[in-house]
């Protein structure tokens, strides 16, 4: 006779464990680790954890799940205690975050996260994660930066268009990345060729909302424009999906004042030469070479707010582009967080802005809400995240209206 305890399965082990000062508060999570690991997964708070990986029982752990909120900001030491000691025994770590500040973020992935998702998660994105944290990394001898495949043409005449924010948090840099995006894939059927040139040296951000590293090549390029071919040009940039070519900011924090005029107009005149589109995203204060791109752009986008800081620089840069005879007809003031369609009382208030700063608010562009933030800080653009955006699709007209006239400008010039 087979003896019961012969025929009692051996449990399974725990391959994964969500960390979590109250995992309850993630109820999406705990669906999401149901799906994608089964029962093969258990739950600890930071404490427990701590004991836990400190036995034989986690030898079995792949990876761990920390989820945490704006609650835990304020005690992230015992977070990276836990951290720590997974990373001590080969353990993968993936962070979960709502409502994390970015330098709360930035804290904890230097201090091993391998993975970090916004909260609610995606769909799906928990799964995809996992696979990436768990994939065997190839031998680094085999492992090359990725560069630009594209080849010089030198036979292009690329439209510049400057985005520049009225005061800093503005949404420039959202507005910049993904217009570029939108106008990289504007044409499915005959593709163009999109550059995004983020030229706030000191505090740009392209490279975090495309995750992107920051590469020493682009400060070389910077300091020796004068032996600047497009060969160089294009070495200095990084593919984002092979559709969209960026030039970040340097790694180092660099004075504004390193690159002058001249440098700026060849960095332009190279990149006008090998793109159809060349958006070029600038620090929020003016510096000697603003005039060169403002002179370079077909049209330059100036994003704002409703407030007063906003209305007090418009007012200022109009001062000065007049004083100097700059062209500033060129600028078109794009609004940020604009009022809903329905708040009629908003809408006055837009009016009255435009109105009393004697602008023209040509561009309403609505609050995305958190998920700008989560796109933003998970390095894609609207458009692969959060498709049905009502700011991503403002953008998306947007880019639709440039390149239309743009088509239309370049018929009218053939004919």
């Amino acid at each position: 006779m087979v003896s019961q305890a012969a025929i009692q399965p051996e449990p399974q082990p725990i391959l994964a464990c969500t960390v979590s000062r109250d995992v309850q508060v993630f109820d999406l999570l705990i669906e999401d680790m149901e799906h994608a690991m089964g029962e093969g997964w258990g739950d600890l708070g930071f404490e427990d954890a701590l004991a836990f990986l400190g036995q034989a029982e986690a030898d079995s752990l792949q990876f761990i799940a920390v989820a945490l909120d704006h609650e835990d900001e304020s005690d992230l030491g015992r977070v990276t205690d836990v951290i720590s000691a997974a990373k001590s025994r080969g353990i993968k770590v993936i962070l979960i975050t709502e409502d994390l500040s970015p330098s709360a973020i930035h804290t904890l992935l230097r201090q091993g996260g391998d993975e970090f998702l916004p909260y609610p998660l995606p769909e799906g994105e928990l799964g995809q994660a996992i696979e990436r944290v768990m994939r065997v990394p190839e031998p680094v001898a085999l492992v090359e930066e990725k560069k630009p495949t594209l080849a010089p043409t030198n036979d292009r005449s690329g439209v510049v268009i400057g985005v520049q924010g009225m005061s800093g948090g503005v949404g420039a840099t959202t507005l910049a990345v993904n217009l570029a995006w939108e106008l990289a894939n504007v044409d499915k059927k005959s593709p163009h060729r999109v550059c995004l040139i983020d030229l706030d040296l000191q505090y740009g951000s392209t490279s975090t909302y495309l995750d992107l590293p920051r590469r020493d090549a682009v400060l070389e390029m910077l300091t020796d424009t004068e032996n600047m071919d497009s060969e160089v040009f294009l070495q200095a940039l990084q593919p984002f999906k092979d559709q969209l070519y960026v030039l970040t900011s340097p790694p180092e924090l660099i004075p504004v004042d390193l690159i002058g005029p001249d440098d700026v107009a060849r960095i332009l005149e190279m990149a006008q030469a090998n793109f159809d589109y060349v958006v070029v995203d600038m620090p929020s204060v003016m510096v000697e070479w603003s005039q060169t791109v403002l002179e370079a752009s077909a049209v330059y986008f100036g994003v704002t707010e409703m407030d007063m800081r906003c209305a007090q620089n418009i007012v200022r840069l109009k001062r000065a582009l007049s004083a100097e005879d700059l062209p500033v007809e060129k600028m078109r003031y794009v609004l940020n967080r604009a009022p809903k369609f329905t708040d009629l009382n908003g809408k006055g208030r837009v009016k009255r802005l435009g109105e009393s700063l004697g602008i023209s608010v040509e561009v309403q562009l609505p609050d995305g809400g958190k998920q700008v933030t989560q796109a933003n800080d998970h390095g894609t653009p609207l458009a692969d995240t959060a498709g049905r955006n009502p700011l991503r699709k403002e953008i998306a007209k947007l880019a639709k209206s440039v390149h239309d006239v743009n088509v239309a400008d370049a018929a009218e010039s053939k004919g």
